[in-house]
C-alpha cells in the first residue's frame, strides 16, 4: 500500500522526533490525537515494524462511540450469509453488511461482496480514519457481533484484492472483545497474544502482519451475558474481486 508510509503513522514517530504529517491530520481531525501504541505480537519468525500493528484507545470518546454505534446498528444493513469453509457451506456466526466506492468488490471464503453505497455516517467516519492513519480507503466491512457466541476464526486479510502489504484499519463500537495474534507458520507457532479492544479504539495492521500472522475474535463462554459489538475494518480494494478470478483465495478458511 504505497500511501502507508512510516513517517507519517502515529505509532512511527522516532525518538525525540516529530509526526511528519500528522500536523495537518490533528488540524482537520478538530480533536487531540489519541495515544498509540505498539501492539505485543508473538513470534512468527518475520520482520514486522512496531507501526504495523499498533493501538490508538479513544480515537472516539465513550459518549461518540455510544452514539455512533447506535446509528450504525440502525443504519446499516445487516445480514447473515452463507461462506465456504474447507469445502462447506454454512452461516457466519455474526452479521455482516459491506460499502465501499462504485466497483470496489471482495472476494473471501469464497463470497463475493459487492458494495452498498456510502452511508453518510460511515463516509464521515472514514475521512477522520483516513487523516488519522495516513491511507486512503475505499471500502468498510462491517461486522455485527450479537453476543459473545459470535464470532471470526483465524485468518488473514490476504486477499488477491488488498495487495501484498494491505492496512487494515479496525473501528470497534460497543462490547469489548478480546482480539487475538498467532503465526501462520505452524512450526513457529508459540502460542497466541491478543489485546482487549474496547469501544472508540482503533487498530491498524499493516506491512507484513497478513504475510506473518493471522488474527480472530473468539467466542466468549458466558456469551449471554456479552453485549453487541460492532466492528468496521477500512481497508482499499486495488482492483475488483470475484470467485472465478481467485478460485483457490480463502477457500480453505
Amino acid at each position: 500500500m504505497q500511501d502507508h508510509l512510516n513517517d507519517t503513522h502515529p505509532a512511527a514517530k522516532p525518538e525525540g522526533g516529530s509526526r511528519t504529517g500528522l500536523a495537518r491530520g490533528d488540524q482537520k481531525l478538530g480533536r487531540e490525537t489519541p495515544a498509540w501504541r505498539p501492539i505485543s505480537l508473538p513470534p512468527a519468525g518475520g520482520s514486522i515494524a512496531k507501526s504495523d500493528a499498533c493501538l490508538a484507545s479513544g480515537f472516539y470518546s465513550a459518549s461518540e462511540a455510544d452514539r455512533l454505534f447506535s446509528t450504525l446498528r440502525e443504519e446499516l444493513f445487516w445480514e447473515e450469509r452463507e461462506i465456504r469453509i474447507f469445502g462447506r457451506r454454512m452461516l457466519q456466526p455474526r452479521l455482516v453488511s459491506y460499502y465501499g466506492d462504485p466497483g470496489a468488490s471482495y472476494c473471501y471464503s469464497g463470497e463475493l461482496f459487492h458494495p452498498r453505497p456510502w452511508t453518510a455516517t460511515l463516509d464521515t467516519v472514514r475521512r477522520q480514519v483516513e487523516i488519522l492513519v495516513g491511507s486512503s480507503f475505499n471500502a468498510v466491512l462491517c461486522n455485527l457481533y450479537r453476543t459473545g457466541a459470535d464470532s471470526m476464526g483465524w485468518h488473514s486479510d490476504d486477499e488477491a484484492e488488498l495487495g501484498e502489504r494491505p492496512v487494515i484499519a479496525s473501528l470497534s463500537l460497543g462490547a469489548t472483545r478480546r482480539f487475538l495474534f498467532r503465526s501462520r507458520d505452524p512450526e513457529k507457532r508459540d502460542g497466541s497474544r491478543g489485546v482487549d479492544l474496547q469501544s472508540g479504539s482503533l487498530l491498524v495492521m499493516a506491512g507484513s502482519m497478513q504475510q506473518f500472522y493471522q488474527h480472530q475474535i473468539p467466542k466468549v463462554k458466558a456469551s449471554s451475558g456479552v453485549e453487541p459489538r460492532i466492528n468496521l475494518t477500512f481497508r482499499k480494494i486495488l482492483y475488483p474481486g470475484s470467485p472465478q478470478d481467485f478460485p483457490d483465495q480463502r477457500a480453505g478458511r
